[in-house]
């Protein structure tokens, strides 16, 4: 008597709906992906992310499954499960046209991008296999749709692995490759050098630089005077003409002082709202180009031509599907062949519609007067933002004071989980307001106004935090803590500490004018009116009293709150993102962990007064740090708790809100050497999870020139031949 493992019932249905769920699944997934891939730019929460992710792994797989269910199926002789071949026969190229994938998604990881072959190579043997199919089932009566819809899905799976060698990071650079230029003709010119010695003439020759433009100082008048509509299409049309240019900072390309200077000139007369809308637009384009068929299809007119072939394709296919005979097909069947001809239809008339009213279809139109009602279509239809808005925050000491069950941190340990479960435990989220946006923005500003040249900008780029103290005091303790000989990582766990350790600290102490004791509303009374005196005579006075102005309105930037939330985000990076900060992050993890130890420690002592972090940080505070942490505990651990105790003490010797001023101002520049330093690569794959902030200052620091991605050397040389009558040939 046979046994059998899977009961013959569960055999039989399977035998019934495998071929058929297959193919629905594979349509779903495409349904899924079409909609819910855009989102991954502006969302990047774990459950968004493992959806898109399992879709578009799934998608292929289960595609290229339900194929070799169909070559499998073919000749089956159990009339009561199979599929008739001729159906699924006609099933299969359907199957080659969800392998191309929709527009939305091509690549979900950058990764994804550098295995273009191995698509071209899965075209091929997909193509082979629905070839196989179609012979088997000839002669049929739906030999011509099925060739309609199999030339449907080669182009579709075509485009697929053309976006992805497109996006491949070898492809992209040779992109960014600028036209062979042979320079002057030196044989035509010494040819005539000799000429004029043998004629006796006295020549020399003149090499002439073409010189370099400085940018203007900002005057923030773009887009001054033009409506609402009219301007959010200029900002798009400019942000695509930057993405032209400046995506070259993905491969690491060096451009040129013109395009610094361009970029410089046109930034300084930027708001700060603005200069954000364009970089939004600009990596809007960045993430198409990268993880998207957009790029591909509006590369030119082929591109659109062979789109609307597709879609033709399959309308025709079913009409003729429609009006054709089906004599013996059950009706399950036929629903499923209708659902996968109108799902196709409608996948690719959403996919048209997006196309059509795109960023790019915009940036692109050379007809004015189809801009205004495209744009019109183009915002009813799409989202609002095109990034995630948020920045994430991690505490250090809110971190150590949660309670934690070991055996939990162990079992998530051991099943390799714990960076997702730390993440999801002690992470939170802040909505990027337009108050910090406007003082990064004065920041980059201010340190870009004093990059007149390229060696100056680089020194500015190399700055981490040092300039902002150098500016303020010259104490040895507080310009060690950012200098050179303190790592990166150091230097942003202590001022993070620092930064807590104030922000906590007793808030009578903390509103106390160290110079006097003159009423807090008072004081703010007598700065409001001060500042509107100012004010009043800006312009009769001389530009050093517009700075003495700007400081004046001291409260207008609320230092301290964007020290905190600068300082929760710094640590985020550092800790929760080392892929994005491993070119500066040095021993960041091992520090991190040990700096969290000897808290843990600490508090773990004083478990009956330490209940919140505010009390936390002031037993902190109450340590005696006379003798250096070092010198009694050595370098074995590499905690920085105490050190960190130290620089705030030294720190809140200033007056208040010159504390706070300076420390924003550090953290600022903190901000800036890690976004830049980081490699174009990491900050490209960020755009897919949601964007981040850092991403946005590394391409304002790229805008106004702060960094070593540019030319020293100015302009194109260009050889004269002078002779003593001042008769000149140039050549070029």
């Amino acid at each position: 008597m046979a046994v059998y493992v899977i009961p013959k019932r569960l055999q039989r249905v399977w035998d019934t709906w495998n071929i058929r769920g297959a193919v629905l699944a594979s349509l779903c997934l495409q349904i899924l992906l079409i909609f819910l891939a855009p989102s991954r730019k502006r969302a990047g929460g774990y459950l968004i992310t493992i959806i898109i992710w399992s879709s578009y792994l799934l998608a292929d797989s289960v595609a290229t499954y339900a194929v070799g269910l169909i070559s499998n199926n073919q000749g089956d002789k159990c009339d009561r499960v199979r599929v008739d071949d001729a159906l699924s026969a006609f099933w299969a190229p359907f199957l080659l046209l969800h392998l191309g994938g929709p527009d939305s998604i091509t690549a979900f990881s950058l990764e994804d991008n550098e295995l273009w072959i191995r698509h071209l190579f899965g075209l091929v043997v997909e193509l082979i296999m629905v070839a196989y199919v179609f012979t088997q089932a000839i002669p049929f009566d739906f030999w011509l749709p099925t060739i309609l819809i199999l030339l449907a899905g080669i182009i579709k799976y075509a485009e697929r692995t053309r976006a992805l060698y497109l996006a491949c990071f070898a492809n992209f650079k040779d992109s960014m490759r600028p036209k062979p230029e042979a320079g002057p003709n030196y044989a035509q010119l010494m040819e005539e050098h000799s000429s004029m010695k043998e004629a006796q003439l006295p020549v020399t020759f003149v090499i002439a630089n073409e010189p370099e433009r400085l940018a203007k100082s900002s005057e923030n008048k773009k887009y001054m005077g033009t409506d609402d509509t009219t301007k959010e299409i200029e900002i798009l049309r400019d942000g695509f003409k930057f993405y032209k240019v400046f995506r070259g900072l993905i491969v690491d390309h060096m451009f040129s002082f013109h395009e610094r200077n361009e970029s410089r000139e046109f930034f300084f007369q930027l708001k700060a709202r603005d200069a954000f809308r364009i970089m939004d637009v600009e990596l809007s384009f960045m993430y198409d180009a990268l993880f998207t068929k957009m790029a591909t299809v509006h590369q030119g007119y082929f591109g659109y031509i062979f789109r609307f072939t597709c879609t033709a394709l399959i309308v025709v296919t079913l009409m003729l599907f429609q009006s054709h005979h089906k004599p013996n097909m059950h009706r399950f069947d036929i629903a499923i062949t209708y659902s996968l001809l109108i799902g196709a239809i409608i996948l690719d008339l959403v996919a048209l519609i997006k196309l059509i009213f795109s960023d790019w279809t915009i940036a692109l139109l050379k007809l004015p007067k189809a801009l205004l009602p495209i744009y019109t279509i183009h915002k009813s239809i799409s989202f609002q933002d095109r990034w995630s808005k948020s920045m994430a925050q991690h505490n250090l000491i809110s971190y150590c004071l949660k309670r934690r069950f070991k055996w939990l941190d162990r079992v998530v340990d051991y099943i390799g989980l714990k960076e997702i479960f730390e993440e999801l435990m002690y992470k939170e989220f802040l909505s990027v307001e337009e108050e910090l946006e406007d003082f990064i923005f004065d920041e980059l500003t201010e340190k870009a106004e004093e990059a007149k040249d390229t060696i100056s900008a680089k020194e500015i780029y190399s700055s981490r935090g040092d300039r902002s103290v150098l500016h303020y005091t010259c104490r040895p303790s507080i310009v060690a803590s950012v200098g050179e000989n303190v790592e990166f990582d150091e230097s942003v766990l202590m001022w993070h500490i620092a930064t807590d350790l104030l922000y906590f600290e007793n808030t009578d102490s903390e509103e106390a004018d160290n110079s006097s004791h003159v009423d807090r509303k008072y004081h703010k009374k007598c700065c409001k009116i001060l500042s509107n005196c100012i004010l009043h005579l800006r312009e009769a006075w001389s530009t050093d009293l517009e700075e003495a102005h700007k400081s004046s309105n001291i409260d207008k930037k609320n230092h301290k709150k964007l020290c905190k939330i600068l300082s929760d985000y710094m640590l985020y990076l550092l800790v929760m993102r080392p892929s994005l900060m491993s070119a500066v992050a040095g021993i960041s993890q091992i520090r991190f962990q040990d700096t969290c130890e000897e808290a843990k420690k600490f508090f773990h002592r004083r478990e009956t007064i330490v209940k919140e972090q505010k009390e936390a940080c002031r037993q902190l505070l109450s340590v005696d740090t006379a003798v250096k942490p070092v010198e009694i505990k050595g370098d074995r651990s590499k905690s920085v708790l105490f050190e960190a105790c130290m620089l705030a003490k030294e720190l809140r010797t200033f007056n208040v809100d010159k504390m706070w001023e300076m420390m924003s101002k550090v953290w600022v520049e903190l901000l800036c050497f890690g976004a830049s330093h980081c490699r174009g690569n990491a900050h490209a794959q960020q755009l897919s999870k949601g964007g981040e902030l850092a991403t946005f200052v590394w391409l304002l620091m790229a805008h106004f020139g702060l960094g070593d991605q540019f030319r020293i050397q100015a302009g194109h040389a260009r050889a004269k031949l002078i002779t003593e009558t001042t008769i000149s040939k140039e050549t070029d």
